[in-house]
């Protein structure tokens, strides 16, 4: 088996994390022949693919606000990402289905990206932001808020509490807030906040990834095309009336009902006490 088959069998088997990953990486090498700068060693993603600061250009390329998260800035940017993004999805998906995985990942990334517009829009800003870290936090936080003590055994480390984890992140997050990549920082802190109501709506019983679903379901049954049943011309046979088969079902309900009272006088009364009519019915329905 090749490489390439090797993948694709990967990538049919395994579950919806698994695709995440895939989806991600594969945008990333189809990147980089469009959109990489050799001359300065940099990505230069245009405003149609990633999320735009200025409020206008979301208005007329809405889904930026989804496609933002599918594409990184860099190799180590990229493998960072994907590194957090397999650890929090295998604990996400301990406790939770794959439909609010994808429901999450998709809706935190949404909110994500309109939290770091509006932040950079009243801060003067303007940037273009590319990276699927709000989404990623989100799976993280939500699993903490869900399962805090969960213990995780870290290399070099050994056990330690899933909060203990993410308040490390959190924290880093905070304290460079200021420092560099603003833009990416408050999506980080957005998403972990989105993973937090929406498991906390989820306790009170309100599963947000539905919406998500809804559409998916609604627009796979769009593209897919419906099956047209040929006519037929149905003859209808008048020596066996529909009113007969009726007819039959009553009977049969009201011989199981006699049935039903002869067999409620007997564990009354006893068999001796059934009349010579009684006693014959019951025999040739026995047969």
């Amino acid at each position: 088996m090749s490489i390439i088959e090797d993948l694709k069998l990967q990538y049919k088997i395994g579950g919806i994390a698994n695709k995440m990953i895939y989806w991600n990486v594969g945008l990333f090498l189809l990147s980089i022949p469009f959109f990489y700068q050799f001359k300065i060693g940099v990505f230069a993603y245009p405003d149609w693919l990633a999320v735009s600061s200025e409020p206008l250009v979301i208005l007329y390329k809405p889904w930026t606000l989804l496609t933002y998260a599918f594409f990184h800035s860099g190799f180590f940017h990229l493998f960072f990402n994907m590194m957090v993004l397999h650890f929090a999805s295998r604990l996400f998906l301990t406790f939770f289905t794959q439909k609010q995985y994808l429901g999450l990942y998709l809706l935190s990334a949404v909110f994500a990206g309109i939290v770091y517009v509006l932040s950079f829009y009243l801060l003067g800003n303007y940037s273009n932001m590319v990276g699927a870290s709000g989404a990623i936090m989100a799976l993280l936080v939500a699993t903490t808020t869900y399962q805090p003590l969960m213990e995780v055994r870290l290399l070099l480390i050994g056990n330690v509490k899933l909060w203990h984890i993410t308040g490390v992140l959190l924290l880093l997050d905070l304290l460079q807030i200021q420092m560099n990549n603003t833009g990416g920082h408050i999506a980080h802190l957005s998403g972990a906040f989105f993973g937090y109501i929406y498991i906390k709506l989820l306790q009170n019983g309100t599963d947000l990834s539905r919406m998500v679903s809804s559409v998916i379901d609604f627009l796979a049954n769009l593209s897919s095309p419906r099956k047209s049943t040929p006519f037929k011309k149905v003859h209808v046979n008048p020596k066996k009336p529909t009113i007969k088969r009726e007819s039959k079902i009553v009977a049969k309900d009201k011989t199981q009902q006699q049935i039903d009272e002869i067999l409620d006088k007997i564990s009354q009364s006893g068999y001796d006490s059934l009349t010579a009519e009684e006693k014959e019915f019951l025999f040739k329905a026995g047969k």
